[in-house]
């Protein structure tokens, strides 16, 4: 099968490079961020995800001239009026790894679980939220948004996953997401949801 296109995923994040590859597929070349370590970092300071997927995905279009795919996702939850939302990867300061080499944001989980401390359950509703946008170096040219309802919990359950997962409890599974095998969580996850919802458009854009 010939290659058709030639797409950017704006990312050095191999296993999101490789999710997309995998969603997507189809007659495309998926490049990532590591692919061009020359150009500058976009700043995410949009009040959105939305926004922040559009500057990623116009500012790298505009720099490699290559359509970009960009992502923009995290955790809101209704009784901290929307927080962390698109601070969510740096809630409790600056992003940092973790002692133990693991992606989930223990400390930023800790600040979410003090804040809730006297939360009830049934008002410990929150979502996942993840805006994906495609851009040429004119224009935009899809955007989706693909969200994941649940309660948090009011401790960490499970090691998989990365993020807010231990704490981000789905009811119609009665687990949380780093319960789930990663073939569970694609199947339910925001960004699963966003993707299915863009490979449609996408098609359509290239045929």
């Amino acid at each position: 099968m010939s290659i058709h296109k030639r797409i950017l995923v704006a990312s050095t994040n191999p296993g999101k490079l490789a999710e997309i590859k995998q969603m997507l597929g189809g007659r495309i070349e998926w490049v990532s961020l590591s692919d061009f370590p020359n150009i500058d970092e976009i700043e995410e300071d949009g009040l959105t995800f939305a926004e922040n997927a559009r500057k990623k995905a116009l500012g790298h279009a505009g720099a490699t001239g290559l359509w970009t795919i960009a992502d923009d996702s995290g955790l809101v939850i209704d009784a901290l009026g929307g927080e962390p939302g698109v601070k969510s990867a740096r809630f409790s300061g600056e992003k940092s790894i973790n002692d133990d080499g693991t992606l989930i944001d223990h400390r930023n989980i800790a600040k979410a679980l003090e804040l809730l401390k006297d939360v009830p359950q049934e008002k410990r509703t929150a979502r996942f939220i993840c805006c994906l946008c495609l851009a040429s170096p004119e224009q935009i040219l899809i955007e989706t948004e693909g969200t994941l309802e649940g309660l948090i919990t009011n401790k960490e359950i499970g090691k998989n996953g990365f993020g807010y997962d231990p704490i981000f409890f789905v009811p119609h599974l009665n687990k949380t997401v780093a319960q789930l095998t990663a073939e569970e969580k694609n199947a339910i996850s925001h960004r699963g949801n966003a993707i299915r919802k863009f490979k449609p458009l996408l098609t359509q854009l290239m045929s």
